[in-house]
């Protein structure tokens, strides 16, 4: 299941997402609703938004979360320096280990990227 963002882009959907949207789809349309609602309310770029969404994963030990939002973060024109800063950013306020954690996720969702791209 491949799921069309705004543009062009389109991204394979995480299996768990898929089963539970599929078992609950009025809770996925409500999902998707809020999640283009809260991107239009302000002028913050999709980048900017993906790179506060991995603070927020960060500080919230969300691993699932903030690999996915890595991905988009890429997708929309973020580079591997502002992603860790990002989650640099949570280091005072979320602890160190939260942010070892998130900054670990991150290095493994861009080695995950770079084996699925066929980069070396």
């Amino acid at each position: 299941m491949k799921k069309r963002n705004k543009g062009t882009r389109v991204k394979a959907l995480p299996k768990t997402f898929i089963s539970f949207v599929g078992k609950y789809p009025e809770l996925g349309r409500a999902h998707e609703q809020v999640a283009r609602s809260v991107e239009r309310a302000g002028p913050l770029s999709r980048k900017y938004c993906d790179l506060i969404k991995i603070g927020i994963c960060a500080g919230a030990g969300l691993e699932s979360a903030l690999r996915s939002h890595v991905r988009r973060a890429v997708e929309d024109g973020a580079t591997k320096e502002e992603i860790e800063q990002a989650i640099l950013l949570a280091m005072n306020t979320c602890g160190f280990p939260r942010t070892v954690s998130a900054w670990k996720w991150a290095q493994e969702q861009f080695e995950r990227d770079r084996r699925s791209s066929g980069k070396r």
